[in-house]
């Protein structure tokens, strides 16, 4: 009964906490709030006219949605990065750092979750992915794989830093016992949602642009650059506009983390080039359309090397030591990377899967404003989440959300 009360009283005084803040505060959730109302009013048009709404097609059946759907996949594994060294290695520098971590991958699983209704079209066809109700078609199916990871992974993220945000608001330490194996479990299953979302296109025979060896482990490998580095950008907004203090050590070995990720990344990707160019085949004209265009068609073309240029210029700058120990030219890095890796996992590796089509068509994808907006309001969603989650945890990190269990008993007795 007392737990109950307790954990009545932190969700309570965290609604209230979240309320409150800053002129800056107020004005992002300001602002997040309509994005998401005009995503959801493209939503409205596209559930009123159904799919047709989109760019996409028969021939490219899976677009904007999908490309953030995959990407997200990658920052919310990112979180693994931090929660191996401190939950695991016993590393301090990663203390600070690590619950904004597993917000993070909160935030990202719920958008990823989010990207999947969006693509089927509406919520009312959802119930086929639900075990037991829907038709799953378990072990058989890659994609009834790809609800269990992700929604245990899910499961797991809440469930470590809920219960230490709670230890510590009833002023408790919590106890390694009960969320070390968790944490053991976080690390493996965070390789198994990208392993298996990578599985779920190499399994698909009739695109050969995903039929390679290295796509599970170049998922991880631009995941680890990714994520963290976007862990980084957060760490310095935090750093600039709460009292929550995060220690220059622990952004320089996360920067470290991503530096290692982003090399291993350019590594693969010329791995993969030399695959596709040094001795193509008809499987190769995928790859050729997206980097060279194909029969005139070149729309993919100008994103792709805008990736590959920012992630070519950010691994470099992350790389020199004196660089990357410059916090701006840190953060700037973090940011061209986290964008091209965004493109380049997004359209750089979804559409060109498509094009051309079994039959050598090739018929272009562009979304279309709904689309746009749409993607735009669930990474709002995202972001206004994630803010009550980082907000709420700095509150009882910091001492400021406390359980006092004389005032509660005093109050329900009057």
């Amino acid at each position: 009964m007392e737990t109950f009360r307790a954990f009545r009283n932190m969700v309570r005084d965290s609604l209230g906490y979240i309320t409150h803040g800053s002129k800056v505060y107020h004005l992002w959730m300001f602002l997040l709030t309509v994005v998401m109302l005009l995503g959801m009013y493209a939503y409205s048009i596209q559930l009123d006219l159904g799919l047709s709404a989109t760019g996409m097609t028969d021939r490219v059946s899976w677009g904007l949605y999908i490309s953030n759907f995959t990407f997200l996949v990658g920052v919310a594994a990112a979180a693994v990065m931090l929660v191996m060294p401190t939950y695991v290695l016993h590393d301090i520098d990663f203390k600070q750092a690590v619950l904004i971590g597993e917000g993070l991958a909160v935030a990202a699983l719920i958008m990823c979750l989010a990207f999947i209704i969006a693509d089927l079209g509406g919520p009312a066809v959802a119930w086929h992915l639900i075990p037991g109700i829907g038709v799953f078609n378990f072990p058989n199916s890659m994609l009834a794989w790809d609800v269990i990871v992700l929604n245990g992974y899910l499961f797991i993220n809440i469930s470590i830093p809920l219960y230490i945000l709670f230890r510590h608001y009833q002023g408790k330490e919590a106890k390694r016992k009960v969320y070390i194996p968790g944490a053991i479990l976080s690390v493996l299953w965070a390789v198994g949602i990208h392993l298996v979302t990578a599985f779920l296109y190499q399994g698909l025979q009739a695109r050969p642009f995903w039929n390679n060896a290295l796509l599970g482990p170049r998922f991880l490998a631009s995941a680890f650059a990714a994520g963290p580095a976007l862990i980084i950008m957060v760490l310095a907004a935090i750093r600039k506009f709460s009292e929550f203090q995060i220690a220059d050590k622990t952004i320089q070995k996360i920067a470290l983390i991503v530096t290692v990720a982003a090399q291993i990344n350019l590594i693969m990707l010329i791995s993969e080039l030399f695959k596709e160019f040094y001795a193509p085949t008809h499987h190769s004209e995928s790859a050729y359309y997206l980097y060279f265009g194909l029969e005139g068609k070149n729309a993919l073309m100008p994103w792709i090397w805008t990736a590959i240029s920012l992630n070519v210029l950010a691994t470099v700058l992350l790389t020199i030591h004196k660089l990357r120990n410059n916090f701006r030219m840190l953060y700037l890095s973090c940011f061209m990377l986290f964008i091209g890796i965004w493109i380049e996992k997004g359209f750089g590796l979804i559409v060109p899967g498509f094009i051309p089509g079994p039959y050598g068509k090739i018929a272009e994808y562009t979304p279309t404003w709904v689309e746009i907006w749409v993607t735009l309001g669930i990474w709002a969603l995202g972001a206004f989440l994630f803010t009550m989650l980082v907000k709420t945890a700095i509150g009882i990190e910091l001492g400021k959300l406390r359980y006092k269990k004389k005032e509660v008993l005093e109050s329900e007795k009057a």
